[in-house]
């Protein structure tokens, strides 16, 4: 990589971990702008290893603090927002919606809007710096020896649910015990109900729009309708709920990482192998 040359790569991973699992990335920023970024919520919880400076974390006080360097961030109802405090280089696991239980150990709604420390839990492991590939056979064989020796599930039915809600298809129909039923059992796999995940998944088939280049507004105002929202109003509602601010806002101000996960769905070629 060339000094000063910012990088981000996914990598699909290992078959073993595929039901859990669905991509592995890098992120490497020698120089990153000392800017706010916001993280937008996509469903899925993250497993991250910082191998450079943390990155700072704004809590609701407005106060910024930094972030352990291992660190699992639940689902997110919210934005996410940070600004890095120096030379940047990490390597990260993002789970399936329902695929960190067996990780955890814990209700997935504990974790809902939080970032829980795991420097104790991956003491010991350690990743090349520099090397991406190496990075990801790295964290990709400590998951692996964590997931034989925990023993980890998935839920078919969970699993289903959000599959139905990937797609867009509609919701099941159930009885209200059967409803609430999958609910508690969302919030033990996932984090959040079923109608919220449906929710942020149309958010996203959206916000991905604003990290085009050339993307105008009425390109994701088009994509809003596409997507199943009624009307701009409804759309702006989810924008503000989800990324705290307009889509134009962001493709005007995001830089960086920020931008660089939301445009990863734009690139041609699918992630790499490990």
């Amino acid at each position: 990589m060339a000094s000063g040359e910012e990088r981000y790569q996914e990598f699909a991973p290992p078959p073993a971990l595929r039901p859990f699992v669905r991509v592995i990335w890098t992120y490497d920023a020698p120089d990153p702008t000392p800017t706010i970024q916001r993280i937008a919520p996509d469903g899925c919880p993250e497993l991250i290893f910082d191998l450079g400076a943390p990155y700072a974390e704004q809590g609701d006080d407005g106060e910024f603090r930094l972030q352990p360097t291992a660190l699992f961030a639940g689902q997110m109802t919210r934005p996410l927002v940070m600004r890095p405090t120096g030379p940047t280089e990490l390597v990260a696991v993002r789970f399936e919606p329902d695929g960190a239980r067996g990780f955890l150990g814990r209700p997935l709604s504990e974790a809902t809007d939080r970032r829980l420390d795991m420097v104790e839990r991956l003491a010991g492991f350690t990743a090349p710096t520099g090397d991406s590939e190496g990075q990801v056979a790295a964290i990709a064989a400590w998951l692996e020896a964590q997931r034989l020796g925990a023993g980890w599930t998935i839920d078919p039915m969970i699993r289903a649910e959000i599959e139905d809600a990937a797609a867009e298809r509609p919701a099941r129909v159930r009885s209200a015990s059967e409803q609430r039923a999958v609910q508690r059992r969302f919030a033990h796999r996932v984090g959040v109900s079923p109608r919220l995940l449906r929710s942020i998944f149309r958010f996203r088939r959206v916000f991905d729009h604003a990290a085009q280049p050339d993307g105008e507004t009425e390109g994701w105002l088009a994509a809003g309708l596409e997507a199943g929202y009624f009307d701009q109003p409804q759309m702006a509602r989810d924008l503000r709920r989800f990324l705290g601010c307009t889509a134009t806002d962001w493709a005007r101000e995001q830089h960086e990482l920020a931008r660089a996960i939301a445009s990863q769905t734009y690139k041609p070629s699918g992630p790499h192998p490990v």
